[in-house]
C-alpha cells in the first residue's frame, strides 16, 4: 500500500482532464457562514430555497463526512473561443450550457479519480461534489489556492481566468496544504459597471432577483417587465461579467474537453424556433445539455421576455 501524496493526487487528477488541484485543511467556514447568513436575510438568494437549507453542512463538511481532514479542489477549464452574431432574432446562450451538461462529464471524471486513489490506498475515503449539495465550492477553491473570490463572485485563476467548473473531494485523508491566493482585482469595476440590470449590489454581493443567470434558468416566476430591453438577448444565463473581466479577455485559454464545444446550434437558438418547440423535441434536442434545466415552458418565457423589445 502506497501512501497519496499531492504529487500523485494531482498527476491522477490531471491525466483525468481536470486543469487545477488544491488543498485545503478541513475548517469550520465561520466567516463565510456570517457572510452567506447576512445574504440570506437580504433576501438576494430569490428562489433558491435550497440556499436556506443544510447551513450546518456549508458551516462545517464534517456533518457531510465526519472524518474529513482535507478538501481537495479541483477546476476544469470550459472556455471556447467563438464569439456570437448577436442576432436580433436569437437568443444567446451562456457559454458553458453550449455543449455536453458538464455535472454528466465531471461526475464521471470524479468517479474514475475516486476509485484510482481508492486502488492506490484503500483508507482513503470521500465525498465528491460538483456544484451539487450543500458545499461552499467558491470558498473552498479559495482556500485551496486555486484563485480568489472576484466582485462578481466567480473564482479567478491568473492563469485560466474564471471560466472553470469547480469540483470538490472531502476526504479524510491529510495533505499538504496550499497558501490563498491574494485578491488581484484591485481597484477594477468592470464587471460591476457592465452588469445592465446592475446585479452586483456591492463588491462581492450579488443579488439574484436583478441577475440574468437566475432569471433566465433557476426562476419559476415571471420575468418583470422592468428588465424589458435590459436582457442583450441573452435567452439561458450570461456572461457578461466574464466577459469583460480584464483577466479573462488577457489569459482566456481554449478548453481540451472537446465535450464543452457547440452542438446542435445551442450557442444562440432562433426565438421564432424556441416559441414553436413542442416538448418531444425540447427533451430530443436537450437530453444531455444544461439548458434542460430552465424547462421548456422557461425558455419559452425568456424568448417572450426578449421579444418585447
Amino acid at each position: 500500500m502506497v501512501k497519496l501524496t499531492n504529487d500523485i493526487v494531482i498527476d491522477k487528477a490531471k491525466s483525468l482532464g481536470f486543469d487545477l488541484v488544491g488543498f485545503a485543511k478541513v475548517d469550520v467556514l465561520t466567516e463565510e457562514m456570517h457572510n452567506l447568513n447576512k445574504w440570506l436575510s437580504s433576501g438576494y438568494q430569490s428562489g433558491m430555497k435550497y440556499m436556506e437549507r443544510n447551513l450546518d453542512k456549508r458551516e462545517d463538511v464534517k456533518n457531510i463526512l465526519p472524518d474529513a481532514k482535507s478538501v481537495i479542489s479541483l477546476a476544469t477549464n470550459y472556455y471556447t473561443n467563438e464569439n456570437y452574431s448577436n442576432k436580433k432574432d436569437h437568443g444567446k446562450v451562456s457559454r458553458y450550457a453550449w455543449g455536453k451538461d458538464y455535472h454528466l462529464i465531471i461526475w464521471k471524471k470524479l468517479d474514475k479519480l475516486e476509485n484510482e486513489l481508492k486502488k492506490i490506498d484503500p483508507n482513503f475515503n470521500c465525498k465528491t461534489y460538483v456544484d451539487t449539495g450543500p458545499v461552499m465550492d467558491k470558498v473552498w477553491a479559495k482556500k485551496a489556492g486555486l484563485g480568489w473570490l472576484s466582485k462578481n463572485t466567480n473564482i479567478i485563476n491568473k492563469n485560466l481566468g474564471s471560466w472553470i467548473f469547480l469540483s470538490t473531494i472531502i476526504t479524510n485523508y491529510e495533505f499538504e496544504y496550499n497558501e490563498q491566493i491574494e485578491d488581484l482585482c484591485g481597484d477594477c469595476t468592470a464587471c460591476i459597471d457592465a452588469c445592465p440590470t446592475q446585479a452586483i449590489v456591492q463588491p462581492y454581493v450579488v443579488d439574484s432577483n436583478k441577475c440574468i443567470s437566475y432569471l433566465t434558468i433557476e426562476n419559476k416566476d415571471e420575468i418583470s417587465d422592468n428588465f424589458i430591453g435590459k436582457f442583450d438577448n441573452w435567452i439561458f444565463g450570461c456572461d457578461i461579467c466574464q466577459d469583460v473581466c480584464p483577466w479573462n479577455i488577457k489569459f482566456s485559454t481554449e478548453t481540451s474537453e472537446k465535450s464543452f464545444l457547440q452542438v446542435d446550434g445551442n450557442k444562440e437558438i432562433k426565438l421564432k424556433k424556441i416559441l414553436k418547440m413542442e416538448q418531444v423535441e425540447f427533451k430530443k434536442r436537450f437530453e444531455n445539455s444544461p439548458i434542460k434545466r430552465s424547462k421548456l415552458k422557461g425558455l419559452k418565457r425568456n424568448a417572450d421576455h426578449l421579444k418585447k423589445v
